[in-house]
């Protein structure tokens, strides 16, 4: 499966944030979008699932458009924003209610996504209760519920521990083991590992990049 983002283009007003951005990927890859604060990471992934309209440009799979199929958008995108989209007076359970079958969240727990991402330890705990590590953990067991082969990620592992780092960093790997793509907007060098190719948007434009290691050599790019 191809993934294209096409000379994607957004204004807001007079001020341009996002300027013919191409990006490619394939079946089992993840790439890293890295870029400040307000480049236009957000935007973009708000654009390719639909949240905002483009100015310009297309969103294609294997060809077709996916700003024109919206339908299979919704069954092809998975998108877990930076805030966790979760009701908080249910509990973990609850929340998983909404998306899956009883029989497909069982599965899920004992073999599956649920699992991996360790839900099962909280799953009677409410969201306003959980740490920031458990939401994001549940806001992405939510946005996988209905099997997605192309998975948004906007700062996932922002100000989280070890732990919910390495949880949801295990997911991604079986998540590509699995044939999916990942497109992860990221500031977290740990991240960068599980990265096959790397853009920055700089400027409204995004360029490639091959990280080498040398975080000086990157901030000198940002």
């Amino acid at each position: 499966m191809k993934t294209e983002i096409i000379n994607i283009s957004k204004s807001f007003g007079k001020k341009q944030i996002l300027k013919d951005v191409c990006i490619e990927s394939e079946s089992g890859e993840c790439v890293g979008i890295l870029g400040t604060n307000g480049s236009g990471k957000s935007t973009l992934f708000s654009i390719l699932t639909g949240i905002l309209k483009s100015d310009g440009g297309d969103f294609l799979c294997d060809g077709e458009s996916l700003f024109k199929n919206t339908k299979k958008r919704s069954e092809l995108v998975g998108f877990v924003p930076q805030s966790t989209p979760l009701i908080e007076e249910l509990t973990a359970l609850d929340n998983l209610r909404l998306w899956y079958t009883k029989e497909n969240m069982n599965y899920e727990l004992e073999n599956g996504v649920l699992g991996i991402l360790g839900i099962d330890a909280f799953l009677k705990t409410k969201v306003s209760k959980m740490s920031g590590g458990m939401k994001k953990r549940l806001s992405i067991g939510c946005a996988v519920a209905h099997k997605p082969k192309i998975l948004l990620l906007d700062e996932p592992g922002a100000a989280l521990d070890i732990i919910c780092r390495e949880r949801i960093c295990s997911y991604i790997r079986q998540f590509k083991k699995d044939g999916g793509t990942v497109l992860i907007a990221t500031h977290d060098t740990t991240e960068f590992e599980l990265c096959d190719k790397m853009y920055i948007i700089k400027d409204t434009k995004v360029s490639e990049y091959n990280y080498d290691g040398n975080i000086h050599h990157l901030v000198g790019r940002l």
